[in-house]
């Protein structure tokens, strides 16, 4: 979808001043790939895992694969993105199994987490307390949050940090600007969820990293603090949650 005009979205996300981008896989197969285009572009790290929607493709070698990609490359920087999603299947027990399956390589490998979470807050605050209190914590982001006031709560008691897409410029999510208000400066991330979810005033066009900016304008304006202190504090949140260096 990006390739025609990769230079093109390069040049845009760089005058958008983004320093650095993290790519989540949807299922190992996409490693090789994602891979490929860190070594093209320089400033990308990426996350190796299977989504949720993707649960039925698990396999007996699939934690391997996981396991394997994630110690090739110094440039994997999470595991994901993983998580549940209640409101496009109905596969839920499968989708717990991966999930707890990718938890447990995460903590062997003391990586971070990509969350997707939908429909399925209560489940996930579930899984994730009985596997700290079983196995131990795992830090993570809420990856393209959509929760309540009171489900974000939940998983800001867990450690996590919670990150907001395009979604939260709509006009109709005041739900979701409602919890984008409640968090600490210090757990607040942006995102685009590329190639969708494209934040106002591009929306319904194919998103990319430059919209970025985009959703921190948004951001900055509802938490009423300058622009410049809001970019700065997610890069400084992301820099310290993906163990990121970007003078490297």
């Amino acid at each position: 979808m990006f390739e025609p005009d990769l230079e093109d979205i390069k040049n845009r996300w760089q005058q958008a001043e983004v320093v650095h981008l993290v790519h989540s896989c949807v299922e190992p197969k996409e490693f090789k790939s994602i891979q490929a285009l860190a070594d093209h572009l320089g400033n990308l790290s990426f996350a190796v895992g299977l989504h949720p929607l993707d649960a039925q493709k698990w396999t007996n070698t699939t934690e391997t694969e996981i396991l394997e990609y994630a110690q090739s490359d110094q440039r994997v920087v999470a595991i994901g993105e993983m998580g549940l999603d209640f409101y496009k299947a109905s596969n839920h027990r499968q989708q717990q199994q991966v999930l707890e399956a990718q938890l447990k390589i995460a903590h062997q490998l003391q990586k971070p987490i990509i969350i997707h979470c939908r429909d399925a807050a209560q489940k996930l605050k579930d899984v994730l307390e009985l596997f700290w209190q079983q196995t131990g914590e795992v830090r993570g982001v809420m990856h393209c949050w959509s929760g309540t006031p009171e489900e974000t709560k939940w998983f800001l008691d867990l450690g996590f940090y919670i990150s907001f897409s395009g979604v939260v410029t709509f006009k109709n999510a005041k739900t979701i600007q409602e919890s984008a208000k409640i968090i600490p400066s210090d757990r607040l991330l942006i995102e685009t969820d590329c190639p969708f979810l494209a934040p106002v005033p591009k929306r319904g066009k194919r998103n990319e990293p430059a919209n970025v900016r985009h959703v921190a304008e948004f951001l900055a304006k509802l938490r009423n603090v300058p622009i410049e202190t809001l970019a700065q504090q997610t890069t400084d949140n992301a820099c310290q949650l993906f163990n990121l260096s970007l003078n490297s």
